[in-house]
C-alpha cells in the first residue's frame, strides 16, 4: 500500500435491546430511534472511515422459536428486499441507512416463495445505487434445544459463507447466532477475504437447566474466532425475560455484547440488562490488522491436504456431499 493510498479505517457499532411481543412495527422504530440518535450524537468520523452497525437477531419480534410448532408465527416473516424492497420493513431500514451514513447488517424471518422460511442477514450499504447489497446470508446452522426450536422454523440455509465489500473496502464476513459456535465457519470467512467477523445473536438462560449460565463460554468462542483469524468481531445480543404463549418456559436473554479487536481482547461492551445499549468500538485500522495478519503466518503455513476429516460428520467416513 503506497503512503497516497487512504488506509481502511472502520468503527463498528452494536444495538442490544429487548423486544415486545406481538408489535414488529413497535421494535423496528424503536431500534431505529435509538440508533439514529446515538449516532447523530456520536462523534465525526475520520475522512474516509467507516461505521458498520450490527442489530439484534430478529429485533423485529421477540424470539419466537421459544414457542415450539406455533405455526402462527409464520406471519411474522417478510420478503427478501432483493425482490420487496418497498415492504414497510426494509422502507424503515433504508431510510435509517441513508440518514446516518452507515452500514447496517439486519437480520430478518425471510418468507421466499410461499412455503419456505429462512433465518436471513441483508447488509445495506449506503453508497451504494438500491442500498442493498447481494446477495442475502441464509442461516447454515439452525439449532434445537428446549426454548430454542428454529428447526420448525427456518430451512437450513442455502447460501455459501458469505463476504460482502462495501463502497470503501470494508470486506464483511457474517454468521447468525449458531453460526458463531463454528470455527470452520470463521475460518471460511477469513480464506474469503473478510476483514471482520459480525454475529446478530438471541441466546441467554437454558429453560432445562436454571443453573447454566453460558455467556463466558458464548464470549470466549467468538474470542477464540477472532484471535485465529487476526480479525475484530462484534456480536450484538437481546436482552430482557422472554416467556413462550403457553407459559411453559421462559428465556432470559443475557445481553452483553460486545466487540473485539483483531487480537480477541474486548474493546467494547455492554452489560447483561442495558436495554438499550448501542456500544461503539475504537476506530480500526484494518490495513494494519491485515498486515499483522501476513507478518504472523497462519495463513502460510495452513495444511488444507491433512484436513480431510472436516468434509465428514463423524471425522473418519466418506466425504459429505
Amino acid at each position: 500500500m503506497t503512503s497516497e493510498t487512504r488506509r481502511r479505517q472502520v468503527q463498528l457499532i452494536a444495538l442490544q435491546m429487548s423486544m415486545v411481543p406481538n408489535e414488529p412495527a413497535k421494535n423496528v422504530s424503536r431500534a431505529v430511534q435509538v440508533l439514529r440518535k446515538a449516532l447523530a450524537e456520536a462523534e465525526t468520523p475520520p475522512p474516509g472511515a467507516q461505521r458498520v452497525v450490527l442489530l439484534p437477531e430478529l429485533f423485529a419480534a421477540q424470539y419466537f422459536p421459544i414457542d415450539g410448532g406455533d405455526p402462527n408465527h409464520y406471519c411474522l416473516a417478510v420478503p427478501s428486499p432483493l425482490t420487496e424492497p418497498t415492504h414497510w420493513f426494509w422502507q424503515e431500514m433504508a431510510t435509517l441507512c441513508r440518514e446516518t451514513g452507515a452500514v447496517l447488517v439486519v437480520s430478518f424471518f425471510e418468507q421466499a416463495g410461499g412455503w419456505t422460511f429462512f433465518n436471513a442477514l441483508a447488509v445495506l450499504d449506503p453508497e451504494t445505487p438500491n442500498l442493498f447489497a447481494t446477495p442475502i446470508y441464509r442461516k447454515l446452522h439452525i439449532p434445537h434445544s428446549p426454548g430454542y426450536h428454529e428447526k420448525f422454523y427456518f430451512s437450513p440455509g442455502d447460501t455459501p459463507p458469505t463476504v460482502y465489500e462495501t463502497r470503501r473496502g470494508i470486506r464483511i464476513g457474517i454468521g447468525v447466532c449458531w453460526d458463531q459456535w463454528f470455527p470452520e465457519l470463521a475460518r471460511c470467512l477469513a480464506l474469503k477475504g473478510a476483514d471482520l467477523l459480525l454475529y446478530p445473536t438471541a441466546i441467554g438462560s437454558e429453560p432445562q437447566d436454571p443453573n447454566l449460565d453460558s455467556r463466558e463460554h458464548w464470549r470466549r468462542t467468538q474470542q477464540g474466532h477472532a484471535a485465529a483469524n487476526m480479525m475484530p468481531l462484534m456480536a450484538a445480543n437481546r436482552t430482557g425475560t422472554e416467556h413462550a404463549r403457553d407459559g411453559s418456559m421462559k428465556i432470559r436473554f443475557y445481553g452483553s455484547s460486545f466487540i473485539t479487536d483483531n487480537t480477541g481482547a474486548v474493546v467494547a461492551e455492554a452489560s447483561r440488562d442495558a436495554d438499550p445499549a448501542v456500544i461503539f468500538g475504537p476506530w480500526m485500522d484494518l490495513d494494519a490488522y491485515r498486515e499483522a495478519r501476513l507478518a504472523w503466518g497462519m495463513f502460510r503455513d495452513r495444511r488444507p491436504d491433512m484436513y480431510g476429516a472436516l468434509l465428514t460428520l463423524d471425522g473418519t467416513g466418506k466425504p459429505t456431499p
